[in-house]
């Protein structure tokens, strides 16, 4: 279950997250549904706070090169969530996830969010082919985020399945009860049903091609 506790937005006035408070409502969450919770860390004070609350650090697309901060979540004992950064390569994306490797950290998850590209018809260009490439390259697992990759409700359970098809580890998927009044990117996120649709979906996909969810998708008793 990811949240953005500490978000890095475009803007300085955009919604920049709950912080600790948010850090607590993740930690109120994983305690209700037995789920590993994943956030954001911004810099060295934040990774240490996140740490303390999270089962995994994720590095955003903004810090893939921040190699201080990529070293320190090396040292801090929690898996890593590394996303690609808007216009690294593949190679730059492996060699950030060095940096963590190297401090002795084997728990590195990488994720592939999409790329600038001269497009405009979606927020990114959700780079399948990375996924096969990484596989054939790295012995580490890679997920895709269609959310992010296409920015677009419409276009993220295609895309999801897409990913899966390409032979995905997993999926990042947003979901808001009521997206409209979504604090941030709530044009990408899904409503409930539309997960619950795409879930189904995909496990059809991940059966074709010899693969399976693991776990199975639990929903809380509140949802």
């Amino acid at each position: 279950l990811r949240g953005g506790a500490f978000k890095p937005r475009t803007s300085p006035y955009s919604f920049q997250g709950l912080g600790l408070e948010g850090l607590k409502y993740l930690a109120r969450a994983r305690e209700e549904t037995g789920m590993m919770i994943v956030s954001e860390a911004l810099d060295a004070n934040s990774a240490e706070l996140v740490a303390e609350y999270a089962d995994i650090v994720q590095i955003g697309a903004r810090n893939m090169q921040n190699y201080p901060l990529l070293r320190r979540v090396g040292q801090l004992g929690r898996p890593v969530l590394l996303k690609r950064g808007m216009a690294a390569t593949i190679e730059e994306f492996l060699l950030a996830a060095e940096y963590i490797l190297a401090e002795g950290n084997p728990d590195v998850i990488l994720c592939e969010r999409g790329v600038r590209s001269f497009a405009t018809h979606t927020r990114n260009l959700l780079d399948l082919a990375a996924i096969p490439v990484v596989q054939a390259l790295s012995h580490l697992p890679i997920i895709a985020d269609p959310s992010h990759g296409t920015g677009l409700r419409d276009k993220v359970t295609p895309m999801g399945r897409a990913a899966v098809a390409a032979g995905a580890d997993g999926l990042m998927i947003e979901v808001h009860q009521d997206p409209p009044h979504a604090m941030s990117d709530g044009a990408q996120s899904l409503y409930p049903e539309q997960f619950r649709e795409m879930m189904a979906q995909v496990q059809i996909i991940a059966r074709a091609i010899g693969r399976d969810l693991a776990p199975p998708l639990v929903e809380s008793p509140s949802s």
